[in-house]
């Protein structure tokens, strides 16, 4: 018993005794921490006291596109977290190629009559997919809040890293570094936060279209698109995400060129490991604590009768220099 008190206080942030009076029904604890409590319990694998039993806990759908990218179990991991504590229990929807569509689990979600879902990535940052499923959560009035830019008209709240000024602070440190011929390696032609970085670094200088290179979210898709960039010589690449960077290291290799001494690449995510790579990668973090935090905090003020704006809350990244960028070589 000392033990799972121990253990619940500490994943909620309580006294051992707060934990205890909500276990022996005593007055003196807020709703939402007596909700908190009872939602750790069922998180760390402890049976509620029987007379709780009957008490379903509130559930919160946390919908992510895959989890091979370091930067989704990041997000679930703060996301989660911040559900528990508010009393609320994620259900992990995480899509696989060939298996159940975000479409699908929308309909699971609906049909376990969830408090509200949060969408970490997914559809509603493609122009061209598919849509449908959002207007139903939006029809059925869900609380919904989606992380990072989405297209427009949807209606939901949002929490996004500021993809000007990612691409704002890659560039100039490519810049300031030497390298004038620069490229990008972003994501399809209709994704919404890959067309953000493309603005704003058409706006910062000269990017002719061949130094764009367009790959699907994979190391695999940095591979190819980086080794386009380079045989056009790109000699500073800048990538919409973190594994888009690793494949441009990848390729620069193939081409037995160095990194950074010959070509030069940036990330954007700072998700886990960047700093264990050959070369530790220079990248652009997403804060992601700070986002996921407000995600829920949006999410919770709806599921509460609360009303939120549904303009896009923008939170600044900041340039981590590593060693994957150097002087640009001598021509």
């Amino acid at each position: 018993m000392t033990r799972r008190l121990a253990e619940v206080a500490k994943k909620v942030g309580v006294s051992e005794a707060t934990v205890s009076r909500v276990l022996n029904g005593k007055p003196g604890v807020s709703e939402t921490t007596r909700q908190a409590v009872l939602s750790a319990l069922d998180v760390l694998g402890y049976e509620r006291p029987t007379q709780l039993r009957g008490e379903r806990a509130r559930l919160v759908g946390l919908v992510l596109p895959e989890l091979q990218n370091p930067i989704f179990p990041a997000f679930a991991e703060v996301i989660g977290g911040a559900l528990a504590q508010l009393g609320l229990t994620p259900v992990l929807c995480t899509q696989t190629k060939g298996g159940v569509s975000e479409a699908d689990y929308v309909a699971l979600l609906l049909q376990q009559q969830v408090s509200g879902v949060v969408f970490a990535g997914g559809l509603y940052a493609q122009a061209d997919a598919p849509h449908d499923h959002y207007r139903l959560l939006a029809d059925r009035n869900i609380p919904v809040v989606l992380v990072n830019a989405s297209i427009a008209d949807l209606g939901f709240p949002g929490v996004s890293c500021d993809d000007t000024v990612a691409v704002e602070q890659a560039w100039r440190h490519l810049a300031s570094l030497g390298h004038e011929r620069i490229g990008l390696v972003l994501g399809p032609d209709d994704h919404v936060p890959s067309a953000r970085k493309l603005a704003a670094a058409r706006a910062l200088g000269e990017l002719p279209d061949e130094h764009v290179a367009r790959a699907m979210f994979s190391i695999e898709g940095g591979h190819a698109a980086a080794s386009r960039l380079i045989d056009r010589g790109v000699t500073g690449i800048i990538c919409a995400s973190d594994p888009l960077a690793l494949g441009a290291v990848r390729a620069a290799r193939r081409k037995r060129l160095r990194v950074p001494a010959q070509v030069s690449v940036v990330g954007y995510d700072d998700s886990a490991f960047m700093n264990c790579t050959e070369p530790p990668l220079t990248t652009v973090r997403q804060p992601i604590e700070a986002m996921g935090r407000a995600a829920v905090e949006l999410l919770n003020t709806q599921i509460g009768g609360g009303s939120v704006t549904p303009e896009e809350l923008l939170f600044e990244p900041e340039l981590v220099v590593r060693g994957s960028t150097a002087q640009a070589p001598r021509s």
